[in-house]
Parts: structure tokens; sequence; C-alpha cells
């Protein structure tokens, strides 16, 4: 994932040199470091349909952490302490597709396709069965008219708990496309970075990297002054004790809240982003969302607007997929706004 201090490739990357070694890798005999592009193929469970995966962790197209470009899914990570970019792009079907990854950078280590494959796997949700929930769906006309419409999709995971608290950070209060353009500001300040063709792209930072940022430059960049301390006291924590959160893993839904509405900042919705996003528990559809819950109304032909006890009593007959419904609406959202396309079959 990415993170360490700020660093910039200096030399825009264009492709594989010389020496190419098994595998898709390049390099040096001498030097571990010395190749510049990696690749190699994963192959989702099915059905797999990437344009619709990337959008979900994508959101609105201010995201430059996650970037799509109609064809390959991007994000710049750091592999121990050098930053790369991870290209992913899909052929094949949404019922057979097959991923290949390009890892490309100045110095790109020998032994960075474990760690890629362990980023990208959670993240792209490629080991998530959903027959289950196409199972059930397919009982419901309705679910299953939504379902088979972004048949595909799947539940990707933000790389750390610490991304996700950030986004919910910068989101709160403000409609997605204004947070992720916060995010992207305080990302360009305090992130690590690599030059490539289309100039120099960023990945996420690290609590150390945030920890350089000053509140006084938090301010500068549109962060209010809870924000600020929220971000500021989840960092140095982190720093402090970074694997603090590892015990939501095991603990159940309501417990894992009540642990994270002690941090500053955390609320209930945030809680259950938290859940949703990062820790993967698709029976969780974080009801105080307002666009969310606006678009569930729409999508059932409710006149009146639901409020969070609304949401879970009519997401539980859907459990213990309701988190996964929560996609279903974020696609909807995009749909509608022209933002993303239903060009492709599942063929």
């Amino acid at each position: 994932m990415a993170g360490g201090v700020l660093r910039q490739a200096q030399k825009e990357y264009t492709g594989a040199p010389e020496n190419a070694v098994g595998n898709g890798m390049t390099q040096s005999l001498e030097d571990p470091f010395a190749q510049r592009r990696l690749t190699f193929e994963l192959a989702p469970i099915a059905p797999f349909c990437l344009e619709f995966t990337a959008w979900g962790l994508r959101r609105r197209p201010e995201n430059q952490v996650d970037r799509w470009d109609g064809d390959t899914y991007r994000r710049v990570i750091c592999i121990r302490g050098r930053p790369a970019e991870v290209c992913v792009s899909e052929r094949g079907s949404w019922e057979a597709s097959r991923l290949e990854v390009n890892v490309m950078g100045e110095r790109v280590h020998a032994g960075a396709e474990a760690e890629v494959r362990a980023l990208l796997t959670p993240l792209l949700g490629l080991e998530v069965d959903l027959k289950p929930f196409y199972r059930m769906a397919s009982r419901e006309p309705k679910l299953r008219e939504l379902a088979e419409k972004y048949r595909g999709l799947k539940p990707g995971r933000l790389p750390t708990i610490f991304e996700t608290l950030a986004n919910a950070f910068a989101c709160q209060q403000f409609t997605i496309s204004a947070g992720l353009q916060l995010l992207n500001r305080l990302v360009r300040k305090g992130s690590v970075g690599i030059k490539t063709q289309e100039g120099m792209v960023f990945g996420f930072p690290v609590p150390s990297d945030l920890l350089r940022v000053s509140s006084r430059t938090f301010r500068s960049l549109g962060f209010s002054g809870q924000k600020t301390k929220a971000f500021r006291e989840l960092s140095r924590k982190l720093v402090a004790e970074p694997r603090v959160f590892d015990t939501l893993t095991n603990r159940k839904n309501e417990d894992a809240i009540n642990l994270l509405l002690e941090w500053r900042g955390v609320g209930r919705w945030t809680a259950e982003y938290v859940l949703l996003r990062a820790l993967g528990r698709l029976d969780v559809f974080p009801g105080d969302d307002v666009g969310a819950r606006n678009r569930l109304a729409k999508w059932l032909h409710r006149s009146e607007p639901m409020d969070y006890a609304s949401v879970r009593r009519t997401v539980a007959r859907w459990q213990p997929y309701a988190g996964f419904i929560y996609f279903h609406m974020l696609m909807e959202s995009l749909t509608a706004t022209g933002k993303l396309g239903l060009g492709r079959t599942a063929v």
C-alpha cells in the first residue's frame, strides 16, 4: 500500500527494458530492484466486471487515487519503500474473466508479485463468491433485474482501515465529489508519487506521512478544525500502535462499531462505512448515508423519504447482502448521472 515520505520518481517509465526474465519480469541480475515492469495474470471468481468494480472503488470521477480510463484500473502503491503504479486490465467475458496486471516503476522489486496479489485480491473482491446472492436475487424480480444490470460487480475493500477512515472524514457533511477533492489535495501534499506519461500520480499516504502535514496546512487545504484533529489523532495513534485496529476483524458488528465510535470524528455512518468498505461486512448497509437511502427509496418507488430505521427494516430481507445492495445503489447513482455506461454485455 502507498506510503513513506514523499518520493517522486524522476524518470518517466515507458515500458520494460531488455533482459526479460520469467513471468513477465525484467531485471538486472545484480540488482533485485532493477526491473521496471512486472506482468502477471489473475483469475477472479466469476462473474467479474472490472469496470463496475473499479467504479465501486472510485465512486466519482474526481477520485485521483483509484483511477479508471475506460479500460484500465490504476493505483500507485509503495513496494518496500519504492513507488510503483499498478495497472489492471480485463479480457474475456464476465463469466470467464482474466486480469492482466502490470506493475511499473523506475525500480520494482523482484518479489513484488506476491505483495501486489495480496493487495489486489481484497481491493477488487477477486475471491468473493456471490453465487448465493444471485440465487437470492433470482427469487425476487426487482432485485434480479438490478443484479443482472450490474452483474460482475464485486464489493472491493479499501486497503486499510486508515484509508477508509480518511475517506469517511473527508466526505462527512459534504458530497462525495467535494470530499474526494479535499482528499486529493491531501494526497498530493503528503503522499508518495511517481511520474508517468500522464504526469505525476499519487498513492494514498500512510499515518506517518500525515503527521508531517501541519494543522495549518490541513486547514489551508479546506479541512475544518475538527476534521484536522480527527486526522492527526488517528495518524498519531496508528504510528504509536500500528496494529490497534487488528481486533476489529474478529469482533461482531455491534462490538466493532462501539469500538470505532470511541475515536474522534467517528459517528455511526463512519463506523458502518468502515465495516463495509474496509472489513468487507456485506451485511452492513450504512443507513445514515443520505444519498444511498434516497437512491434506495427511488429504486423502490417510495414517495416518502427513508430514515435509518426504515432502511434497516427494508434491507433486512436481503441479508446477508444488505451491504452489497449499497454498492448497487452507488452503481444506480453513477448510471443516472451518466458517469457509468452500460454498453458492454456479459457474454
